[in-house]
């Protein structure tokens, strides 16, 4: 990974809608590991996370209602209070999977006068069009226009990519700015130099990031499903409004979390929130443990019976970890510290490659020359990046019931009644639970 020292800047949003489902959430999850990479590397960070409440339509393109509408008609609430509700679900969610907040967090719905303002230089400079009520983005006038997506314009028909649109001039062209609403009940409206109306939603992303970061900027992340349409449409504006290129300097996108029935999206109605991966039973980190797993330009096969494996794993290091405090052995033999410091800086730096990092950490835990001390401090650093709370004992809340047995075996070994113990701890364990005799009396932890 290279960038200019000192200049890195980065964007990446969310729509506000619907609850965020487990793909989405991992795409967040790299969306961290890189911005804990670069700090760790020492760059100045500024990241910008679009709050997308207004203007995101059912379709990637001009086509379908806007989904903050659709949520508010169909649960009765407002706009706003939607908007709000969902945004709280979003960050309580992030904070479960250790994803660090961005610097600046800015509404769609507060930056409308930047939007109109970015229209009114991309229609100035000779990009845009105003027909049949609506402001048009020209893409013929862009001549790499479809670059990100290796486009071949001259193959696409109308209709190939969205609906037929008698008032596009090309079938790539796109709409700015509303006036005249594809749909009934726009309830979300605002006053601009082409009519009353509300912005197309490719233009809030590049407004916002413009607004924050300067015309041009280092890095901008998200989905691969954002390449062909909006990630294409940001570009074009912005490179039209501003007469800069390139826009971003870096595209990085993450693959698809997938199930047997393709990518999860909210829009085939069924997915899956974090929520229902902790009420299944498990850690929120033990997810954040299988997305770190497999790479994220890989797609990642979901399923529960891969969540079990991971939430195992995730537990077994954790408890393997916690037998490390239990020693306070210190020794270096072969300056292998050193040679864990780098080599962990070398695979977080070759395209986050997660896989590889966390088999380091088992090479390292493995490794008889070093000691418990020396361990747990690397620990601690590649901590930093995984942010899998690997140091951090949870505490265990023992039922009353167990915590019964526990004192009955006790009394049982110190009349060693030995038969009576052994009855009683697998008991214990039948209730999910495991005794350790130590020197400093029984630890109990979860199975």
């Amino acid at each position: 990974m290279r960038a200019k020292q000192n200049s890195y800047l980065e964007d990446f949003g969310h729509a506000v809608y619907n609850y965020a489902h487990i793909g989405n959430l991992r795409t967040y999850i790299f969306n961290d590991i890189l911005r804990r990479t670069l700090l760790k590397n020492g760059f100045k960070l500024k990241e910008v996370m679009n709050i997308t409440d207004v203007g995101h339509l059912t379709s990637d393109a001009d086509t379908g209602e806007d989904k903050m509408l659709v949520t508010a008609r169909k649960e009765k609430r407002s706009v706003l209070d939607i908007a709000k509700f969902y945004t709280q679900a979003f960050f309580r969610d992030t904070e479960r999977l250790n994803i660090q907040k961005p610097e600046i967090i800015p509404k769609a719905t507060e930056h409308i006068k930047d939007m109109i303002e970015m229209d009114k230089k991309i229609e100035k400079n000779g990009f845009a069009y105003f027909r049949g009520g609506n402001l048009y983005f020209d893409t013929a006038r862009l001549g790499d226009y479809g670059k990100l997506a290796r486009l071949k314009l001259d193959e696409l028909k109308e209709g190939a990519r969205t609906d037929k649109d008698p008032n596009k001039k090309n079938p790539t062209d796109f709409v700015l700015w509303f006036t005249k609403s594809k749909f009934k009940d726009q309830e979300m409206k605002w006053d601009s130099p082409w009519g009353t109306g509300y912005p197309g939603w490719h233009l809030e992303c590049s407004a916002m990031s413009s607004k924050y970061l300067g015309e041009q900027f280092d890095i901008h992340t998200g989905g691969i499903d954002h390449i062909p349409v909006h990630h294409t449409n940001e570009i074009a504006q912005a490179e039209a409004a501003f007469q800069k290129k390139p826009w971003v300097k870096y595209w990085i996108h993450g693959e698809f979390l997938v199930m047997d029935k393709g990518k999860m999206a909210k829009s085939a109605g069924s997915f899956i929130t974090l929520q229902t991966v902790i009420d299944k039973g498990f850690e929120p980190l033990a997810y954040r443990f299988l997305c770190l797993g497999t790479h994220y330009r890989k797609q990642l096969m979901f399923s529960w019976e891969a969540m079990d494996t991971a939430a195992s794993a995730y537990k077994a290091l954790k408890n393997r970890i916690a037998e490390l405090k239990r020693d306070d052995s210190s020794f270096d033999k072969g300056n292998k510290v050193e040679f864990y410091k780098k080599e962990f800086m070398n695979r977080i730096n070759d395209d986050l490659n997660m896989p590889q990092t966390l088999a380091l950490l088992n090479d390292m835990l493995k490794d008889d020359k070093l000691g418990t001390k020396e361990k747990l401090n690397l620990i601690s650093e590649f901590d930093k990046i995984l942010a899998l709370n690997l140091l951090k004992e949870e505490k265990i809340k023992i039922p009353k019931e167990v915590q019964e047995l526990v004192d009955k075996r006790e009394k049982a070994r110190k009349e060693k009644d030995f038969k009576l113990a052994d009855k009683l701890r697998d008991e214990i364990t039948k209730r999910g639970f495991i005794l350790e005799d130590t020197k400093e009396g029984v630890r109990i932890r979860k199975k």
